[in-house]
């Protein structure tokens, strides 16, 4: 039997031998597509090659792509596991011509090497084409010899776009009869019917034309092809299973899991659900955590959250108590390693991100499927089948249930969920949530500068040796268009040859400047980087006019650039002492560096302790001490990876990387400029550290002069305590103990008067009980009592009270205090939270306790007396 791993490689060594290249997969993280959540498709990572915005080295490919599809609603993840096709992980092999060939030659490579290569039996295979497409149809018939009773024609299904407008084509479907015993038993039952006889391996897609905005097609040019084929698909086909999930691609897990759990697959259906989940889910939860992505409640970060609670879930169901996702998700990397070798290197990583998050939601799993049974039991004596919208936001705000978890948990009992419900308790976070998406994370790329590359425009970039170049001006952009000059007081984009000005990329934010020419001087706002080979300045014209063709000489703010190479080294430097102090799953998930500090995210999964921040700032402070020499190499991208450079996760590199090392301590890939040597750094100082996502943490640093500053500042504002307290800046810290404990003690003195003062009001009180539906209710203001003292006078009040209701108020500290208490023999008509929650809202706040005591605070203290004035009507309201 041939395995998955074989099929994958026959199918790139065919294309290989036919004058394709083979490219690599992409990252899950599509590159400069702010339409697409995760790489979806063979295609994607060539869409500019087919939009004719990219011109590659290459006009044939072939590849075998990771991709995920499981960004919608919750229906998306509930079929995963339940049906033989469905999955959130799959491989997608195609191959692809940009203008090389077309229809002619892809269904002739197509079909020799489904029927010659793969060796499949050419009666079982079926095509379709486009309506109207008749010269694929002739090439089918009368090439490859399809008869034509085996050549279908549809509409909806077999035209392909990529969008609204742009290109787009007719596409030809190859599927394969896996037999009547598999199928409807339908009579009419033919390709194109919804059961799983006749199932579609390959899609030809044959990009021909230009949908214009008006929706006309304006044939292009130069056809493309771009192919698809599910690699799980074709090995159902080859190793004569009915599912994906009983290949060996996934079946390999499921006997992984089989061990794990000690139960065999195929015993109980419920159980192999479970088991097909996990091993779905463990490849998605893999690949997407080794190309970057996080578990978060935003975006991608919470598609895979889904995912790996899902997963989790079923785990459960398993009768798993441990963590063990972390388990088959490293298994899965392991045994695709062939395929994906340096997605395999992250295994370590991977297993500490996806435990760290099992444990997380370990400790919340439990009680939100107790609150999710308790909810049942009353929907179910209601005789109500539909979950609160409320509930069902609870446990995605408080517990981390995914919506389609919950629906998932519910939808066996017959439970469906109020979705509208959710959805409006859910709108402040949408809200939020909208600001945090913004697509694949990067802004497409504008047309023009596309267009620019196009015409053969490029800049040398020079800074890594100069600060000052000459380089003619190349292009001019003024409010997104081309022009011929600007004028002083325009804003204006400018291009030129060659340019010392380090454009915005890798974390770097772009120099400042500026450009001189003879007629025009312009100061330089920023300098951009759209495209590898592009470099733009964003610039005010001071004087004169500036115009295309001219000659220029473009100046680098020095002392600006010097200070930001100073925090740039730093960061390589701090990222090494972390890795060393913290461990190597340290990973850098993003950073900045400006002139007046660096910030450095990086994964770790739990909160850096302050003797480990002193740590890491002791270790980058003796680099610096060391002085090693900063060196830059370039070399191939697998050179600089054998040698051990770190490489930024997801980050597309060229064939040739620059290579920055320090010494022998730290060596990164770095198109960014750099000090000569570590001791230039001067000082480096931490300024603070916090998570900023689940198992994602922050530092902010500063370096050079503004860390010396810092220092002063700190010094400076020691010694402004110090005179405040009365004492030497040495022996701050034992006056402030001093002192503090002469406040507490005076504290102590006052909550003692302050209760001999409430205990001999307490019998003037008393007096001012009033009855409500015969239950006695005590609503007062005390004065100056807050925390314990209100919950120890009421103690004293609730001994003379007897069985009633005490409603207590104070306004200590500028803030409400509110506290109720109910006597033991009255929980059972009325419950201390029941009666608070109206209460706390006169004053602006919220509050809960147990039955018999609850507690709130508010802002507002010039609503005291609406409260106790609505005391008695709210009480009313629960007794009756």
């Amino acid at each position: 039997m041939i395995s998955g791993n074989e099929i994958r490689t026959r199918f790139l060594k065919y294309f290989a031998d036919r004058g394709h290249t083979i490219v690599s997969s992409s990252s899950l993280v599509p590159h400069n597509d702010p339409t697409l959540l995760f790489t979806n498709a063979g295609m994607n990572q060539f869409k500019d090659c087919f939009l004719g915005d990219e011109k590659r080295s290459y006009a044939r490919a072939v590849t075998s792509q990771k991709c995920v599809r499981a960004g919608g609603k919750h229906n998306d993840l509930e079929n995963v596991g339940r049906t033989a096709r469905h999955h959130t992980f799959f491989e997608m092999l195609g191959n692809f011509s940009f203008g090389e060939y077309f229809k002619k030659e892809a269904i002739a490579y197509a079909w020799e090497f489904l029927t010659v290569e793969m060796g499949l039996d050419k009666d079982r295979l079926y095509v379709s084409v486009y309506t109207d497409d008749d010269e694929a149809a002739a090439i089918w018939h009368s090439q490859e010899g399809i008869p034509i009773e085996r050549i279908f024609r549809f509409e909806e299904d077999n035209f392909w776009s990529m969008g609204d407008t742009g290109p787009c084509g007719p596409c030809s479907e190859i599927f394969y009869d896996n037999g009547p015993e598999i199928g409807c038993d339908s009579p009419t039952c033919t390709v194109g019917c919804d059961c799983d006889r006749y199932m579609e391996i390959w899609n030809n897609v044959f990009m021909q034309f230009d949908r214009q905005p008006d929706g006309t097609l304006v044939p292009l040019p130069n056809p493309a092809v771009d192919t698809g084929m599910g690699l799980e698909r074709l090995a159902t086909v080859m190793q004569g299973t009915q599912s994906n999930y009983d290949t060996d691609l996934i079946r390999n897990i499921i006997v992984y899991i089989e061990k794990l759990s000690a139960k065999t697959y195929g015993d109980n259906e419920e159980n192999d659900v479970s088991m097909r989940v996990m091993a779905d889910h463990s490849r998605a939860t893999a690949y997407l955590i080794a190309d970057g992505v996080l578990p978060s409640n935003e975006g991608r970060g919470y598609v895979l959250r889904r995912i790996m609670r899902r997963a989790m879930r079923h785990a459960k169901m398993l009768d798993f108590e441990d963590p063990i996702l972390f388990k088959t998700a490293v298994f899965v990397l392991e045994s695709m390693a062939e395929a994906y070798p340096e997605e395999a290197k992250r295994k370590d990583f991977v297993a500490k991100v996806v435990q760290n998050e099992e444990e997380r939601f370990m400790q919340t799993l439990d009680n939100g499927l107790r609150i999710l049974q308790e909810e049942i039991a009353h929907l179910s004596a209601a005789k109500q089948h539909i979950i609160p919208g409320e509930t069902v936001f609870k446990l995605y705000d408080t517990y981390g249930f995914p919506v389609d978890l919950t629906a998932d948990i519910v939808e066996k009992d017959g439970y469906s969920l109020d979705e509208a419900g959710f959805e409006t308790c859910m709108e402040a976070q949408r809200a939020k949530a909208r600001k945090h998406w913004k697509g694949s994370g990067e802004e497409a790329v504008s047309a023009i500068y596309k267009q620019l590359v196009e015409k053969g425009i490029r800049t040398e970039f020079s800074g890594y040796l100069k600060l000052e170049d000459q380089g003619e001006v190349l292009a001019l952009i003024r409010q997104g268009e081309l022009v011929e000059e600007a004028i002083c007081g325009e804003t204006v984009e400018v291009i030129n040859a060659t340019t010392p000005c380090y454009g915005e990329s890798g974390g770097q934010v772009g120099d400042t400047g500026e450009i001189i020419t003879d007629e025009a001087t312009l100061r330089i706002i920023e300098t951009k980087k759209p495209l590898p080979e592009l470099y733009v300045h964003v610039c005010d014209v001071v004087t004169g006019a500036i115009k295309k063709g001219a000659k220029a000489t473009i100046k680098v703010d020095a002392e600006l650039r010097q200070r930001i190479v100073l925090n740039h080294t730093a960061t390589h430097l701090l990222q090494a002492a972390l890795q060393k102090l913290l461990g190597q799953h340290v990973k850098q998930a993003g950073s900045l560096v400006t002139a007046d500090r660096l910030r450095f995210d990086f994964t770790h999964f739990s909160p850096v302790s302050t003797e480990e921040l002193n740590k890491i700032e002791e270790e980058v402070n003796q680099q610096i001490r060391v002085n090693a020499q900063v060196e830059n190499r370039e070399m191939s991208a697998v050179a600089a990876q054998e040698a051990g450079a770190m490489a930024l996760f997801g980050e597309k590199y060229g064939d040739i990387v620059r290579v920055i090392t320090i010494g022998d301590y730290s060596m990164e890939l770095c198109g960014g400029t750099h000090a000569s040597a570590a001791g230039d750094i001067g000082l480096f100082r931490i300024l603070s550290e916090g998570g900023i996502a689940a198992g994602v943490r922050r530092i902010e640093a500063v370096t050079g002069a503004t860390a010396l500053t810092q220092v002063q500042q700190q010094q400076q504002a020691l010694q402004r305590l110090a005179d405040l307290v009365k004492s030497d800046p040495q022996k701050v810290e034992q006056r402030l103990h001093k002192l503090l404990e002469q406040q507490k003690e005076m504290e102590k003195q006052l909550e003692k008067l302050q209760a001999k003062t409430n205990a001999d009001r307490s019998g003037e009180l008393i007096d001012k009980v009033q009855l409500v539906e015969n239950v006695k209710l005590l609503a007062v203001k005390i004065s100056g009592a807050e925390g314990k003292g209100l919950r120890e006078f009421s103690d004293q009040l609730r001994d003379k009270l007897g069985s009633g209701v005490l409603v207590l108020v104070s306004d200590a500290g500028g803030k409400v205090a509110l506290l109720v208490s109910v006597s033991k023999d009255l929980t059972d008509r009325v419950k201390a939270g029941n009666l608070i929650k109206p209460l706390a809202e006169i004053i602006g706040g919220r509050g809960g306790g147990r039955p018999e005591l609850a507690q709130a605070g508010g802002p507002d203290t010039d609503k005291i007396e609406m409260l106790l004035q609505a005391a008695p009507e709210q009480l009313k309201k629960i007794l009756t």
